[in-house]
């Protein structure tokens, strides 16, 4: 078999596997939702995700929950100077035509806290996210282990404990 071959299985047995953690509700769609793995005892992680809007109007998550924390808030992440800056938010906007990609260190993401239990690597746990428009959306979370996927490790505030000396903007 050829390397060009091989090449060609291998790019769509990947876009099959991400399309198969794939959710639809409207028109919007909800790829790649992952956890942080946690370390030791840590009390919180954070999910993220890629939240698609093919829609002609503007949609908004309002709020998310699970059964594995306590409760689920939406946090914006930004550098301002070199201070990593952390609020939560009381929605996210998703404007129509656009797709609002969660990664670690950077922009969005969701944390969980109060965790009930550790989240090990290769776990998935149920969440549910609160749409303006679409209303309840559940997903599957998959835990992972992603400290690979921090910019410069700013993305690591799972164990940030009570979250105290975050900055809340509500």
């Amino acid at each position: 078999m050829s390397l060009r071959l091989l090449v060609a299985i291998a790019t769509l047995l990947s876009a099959a596997l991400t399309h198969a953690h794939s959710t639809h509700a409207g028109p919007l769609e909800i790829e790649q939702a992952q956890a942080r793995a946690t370390v030791g005892n840590q009390a919180n992680s954070a999910a993220y995700m890629e939240i698609e809007n093919n829609g002609k109007t503007d949609e908004a998550l309002l709020s998310a929950s699970s059964p594995v924390a306590d409760r689920v808030e939406i946090h914006s992440m930004s550098m301002e100077g070199d201070v990593m800056k952390m609020r939560a938010v009381d929605r996210l906007d998703i404007k129509a035509g656009t797709a609002v990609k969660m990664r670690p260190g950077q922009g969005y993401h969701l944390m969980l806290l109060g965790l009930k239990k550790p989240l090990k690597e290769g776990d998935k746990f149920p969440l549910t996210l609160h749409f303006r428009k679409a209303g309840k959306v559940k997903v599957t979370v998959q835990v992972a282990d992603m400290t690979q996927q921090d910019t410069q490790g700013q993305g690591d505030h799972s164990g940030h404990g009570d979250h105290a000396g975050h900055d809340h903007q509500h």
